[in-house]
């Protein structure tokens, strides 16, 4: 591809950076707070970026931090955004530099994420190569699941208050080589459900099952008659997923008790099939509890939605990932079954999700023993700055 010469950010250009980077990597990833509890964060996060010359608004949407730098006479604005929060784990790492609060991690590598963006943002703070506002979204709450930083951020105004023409974020990605990005365009993460079921029956002394509605078997059923859904009634062209997760009930060897309770995860990527999972759950739920004479009460709840990346965001995402790494380095990535409530952006504004290779013998994803690999710093860093320099000088 031909080069664009020194105009816009090379990885080089952050070799001076790095130990500062893996300094701030480090810092947020021993002082991990849970969704909707990232003030901490959140001051570090704004301070360092007054301190390099941004307009900072902070509480958007709750934790929130949205910083604006506008350059030149341009009219275009890039969003560029990242997550702050950690999870509910006991980290196991072993790092120097592992979880200062127990049961709480960066399982998820939210704080390389936030790293790699303030890089950019100091660079581009200090550099100036650009024409217009950038917008940089610090957005907490991601792993909540239901009403999400994302969600909140939005409904507090977000895209009224600070207009922009294009959203852009990235996840790291286990099991790819540090420093590979991967791009695709449409439909690339599942909507995520959870389903939660609880089957009554009739409880009773264990020595005398036929005088009881056993839910326990009630449950037991269900986990194998639900999870055929996929493999026999799903479309094999379609990508879909039904994995029950829990089951809870009872406390003593020698009672049957009255209730069962099972939770389950749904992902999906088409509309229609997402729609059709819940009604086959439904009805495979009623019938097998009514053909052993026990109810199911069915709590149904609708999480993130699909990730669609824009067609024109993501081409232009992957001609800059190419520039910048080489074509080798980047990647068509493949649907994932995995949610994101990024998805909620991408319905307000065209943009593009990417994501950026952890490493390939990284731990997965909300592992206890799971490490954001600081060698993708530095390229982290270079797209988001180069992104947002070729997108505002356009």
């Amino acid at each position: 591809m031909p080069s664009q010469d020194n105009l816009y950010a090379r990885i080089a250009d952050f070799d001076s950076m790095e130990a500062e980077l893996k300094a701030t990597r480090q810092h947020l990833h021993a002082h991990p707070e849970l969704s909707f509890e990232e003030a901490e964060t959140a001051r570090y996060v704004a301070e360092k970026l007054e301190s390099w010359g941004y307009t900072v608004t902070r509480n958007v949407g709750g934790h929130g931090v949205v910083a604006t730098l506008k350059n030149g006479e341009g009219t275009r604005s890039i969003g560029i955004r990242a997550d702050m929060d950690a999870l509910p784990i006991e980290e196991e790492t072993g790092a120097p530099y592992s979880s200062t609060v127990p049961g709480k991690m960066h399982a998820c590598g939210h704080d390389g994420h936030t790293t790699v963006l303030l890089g950019a943002a100091e660079y581009l703070a200090r550099t100036k190569r650009f024409n217009g506002t950038v917008t940089l979204i610090f957005q907490p709450a991601e792993e909540a699941g239901q009403f999400s930083g994302a969600q909140r951020m939005i409904a507090d105004g977000l895209f009224e208050r600070f207009p922009i023409d294009a959203i852009f974020g990235l996840h790291n990605h286990p099991g790819m080589p540090a420093g590979t990005l991967l791009t695709r365009a449409g439909p690339m993460m599942a909507a995520g459900d959870t389903v939660k079921i609880t089957v009554t029956g009739k409880g009773g002394h264990a020595s005398r099952p036929h005088l009881t509605v056993d839910p326990v078997l009630v449950a037991c059923n269900l986990v194998m008659t639900l999870q055929s859904i996929v493999s026999r009634n799903v479309d094999p062209t379609q990508t879909a997923v039904v994995t029950v997760s829990t089951i809870n009930a009872g406390e003593a060897s020698n009672v049957i008790p009255n209730n069962a309770k099972i939770s389950m995860s749904v992902r999906s990527f088409d509309p229609a099939i997402r729609v059709f999972l819940e009604e086959r759950i439904r009805k495979l739920t009623a019938s097998v509890a009514e053909g052993h004479g026990a109810t199911a009460e069915i709590e149904y709840e609708y999480g993130y939605p699909v990730v669609v990346n824009s067609e024109e965001e993501t081409a232009f995402a992957r001609e800059v990932a190419e520039e910048l790494v080489g074509t080798d380095n980047v990647l068509t990535c493949p649907p994932l079954p995995g949610s994101e409530d990024f998805a909620y952006f991408l319905h307000h504004r065209p943009g593009s999700f990417l994501r950026l290779g952890n490493g390939k013998d990284s731990q997965i994803l909300h592992s206890s023993k799971y490490d954001f690999n600081d060698g993708s710093l530095t390229t982290g860093a270079a797209m988001w700055a180069r992104l947002a320099e070729r997108y505002l000088n356009v």
